[in-house]
């Protein structure tokens, strides 16, 4: 028994063999086939456009907001923005949804309002979009470029560069304060170049949110820049205990004889609640909008506060405003004064009324004061002499 069981365990092992020596002969020669054949597919050498030839063209122009004579309007001035306006026109004969970037070149990427936008143009037509540039506070003073470029399907893509120029700020304090308890400040600006002169003197006790005193000046401001621009915003101002108050005077004159526009405006205040102030006073000297200086405040307070204003150029106008409130309020307030007057040259010290005209002749002629025929003969022949020289 043990005999048969060793003989077909043994012919087991022999059929087993033989089947893995014949799939491995089998398996050799087939990839031996499949290696001497090689299926290679072909590709192009180049990828289909999926407009071989474009229907119609993009066409970029960029514009400064403002009239067409602006004086500078191409300046502005650190952390001031600057607006544009971007319009592509499509002038194939469909419709298409076009694709705008900014190319920074110079500029910083997030002084950019937006750096990418979508625009769908009907055949024919363009659009137009604002696009606003807001230089940092640590821009430097220079002129800065950048581009614009739009594409879409089966359109020819087009771009285009604009420049704009920053001025740096000659003067700039910028206070932020919130709190209980006593504040002062006291803050005194002159400058003979802007015909400008301003100073605050601001004391308090209690509690207040925000209180922030901006003060910026550019002597010989371009464009819309302001030589001086003065920003104030408090912010839910009260008195914690008895005889806390708000209590400032703040003046802003604007000096005819320094070029500026003969205003002058004052403000006091001696307040115990104050639940917002919002105001700015802004000069313009030189510029697009020269000759110009502007107040403008908007609060809801309860106490007492002032305003008073005035206009003086002598020889051409005197304008006088004055307003007190004693109580709660809440007011709105602007003012707004001009010179339009055309520059003359300063006359020097001396009369610029016209002086009648003394005519001059051509030779002195002397009258007789003889009645003698004598003397008279000697006066024919003294007025002889002259005219011969």
């Amino acid at each position: 028994m043990k005999k048969l069981m060793l003989i077909t365990m043994t012919l087991m092992i022999l059929q087993a063999s033989a089947t893995v020596e014949d799939s491995g002969v089998a398996s050799s020669d087939v990839s031996a086939n499949s290696w001497n054949n090689p299926s290679t597919p072909s590709l192009p050498t180049y990828l289909p456009s999926p407009c071989p030839n474009p229907t119609g063209s993009l066409y970029v122009t960029i514009g400064l907001t403002g009239p067409e004579g602006e004086q500078d309007k191409s300046y502005t001035s650190q952390g001031k923005a600057i607006d544009f306006i971007v319009s592509v026109k499509n002038d194939g004969s469909t419709d298409v949804e076009a694709s705008v970037s900014i190319k920074p070149k110079d500029c910083s990427l997030d002084w950019f309002g937006w750096t990418s936008t979508t625009m769908q143009i009907p055949a024919g037509a363009s659009r137009s979009q604002t696009l606003q540039i807001q230089p940092d506070v640590n821009a430097v003073a220079g002129s800065y470029r950048f581009g614009v470029e739009a594409s879409a399907k089966c359109r020819r893509a087009d771009s285009k560069d604009a420049t704009f120029n920053v001025q740096a700020l000659d003067y700039a304090s910028e206070t932020a304060v919130s709190g209980t308890g006593q504040f002062q400040i006291n803050k005194d600006v002159r400058s003979m170049n802007s015909g400008i002169k301003s100073t605050k003197n601001v004391l308090f006790s209690g509690s207040v949110d925000a209180l922030v005193k901006n003060e910026y000046l550019i002597d010989q401001a371009k464009g819309k820049n302001a030589n001086f621009l003065e920003k104030d915003a408090v912010d839910n101002y009260n008195s914690v205990n008895v005889g806390d108050a708000l209590i400032g005077t703040e003046s802003f004159k604007s000096s005819a004889i320094f070029g500026g526009v003969g205003a002058r405006v004052q403000e006091s205040y001696d307040v115990q609640q104050m639940e917002f102030k919002n105001q700015d006073f802004t000069l313009h000297q030189t510029g697009s909008l020269k000759k110009m200086a502007e107040f403008k405040t908007a609060d809801n307070f309860t106490g007492y506060y002032l305003i008073d204003a005035k206009q003086s150029i002598p020889g051409q106008k005197n304008l006088k405003e004055h307003e007190e409130y004693i109580g709660s309020f809440e007011i709105n307030r602007r003012i707004l004064f001009r010179d339009g007057t055309t520059a003359k040259t300063p006359c020097a010290g001396i009369d610029c009324f016209s002086q009648p005209s003394i005519p001059t002749p051509s030779s002195p002629s002397f009258s007789s004061p003889c009645l003698s025929s004598s003397c008279n003969d000697f006066t024919s022949k003294l007025n002889a002499l002259a005219s011969s020289t």
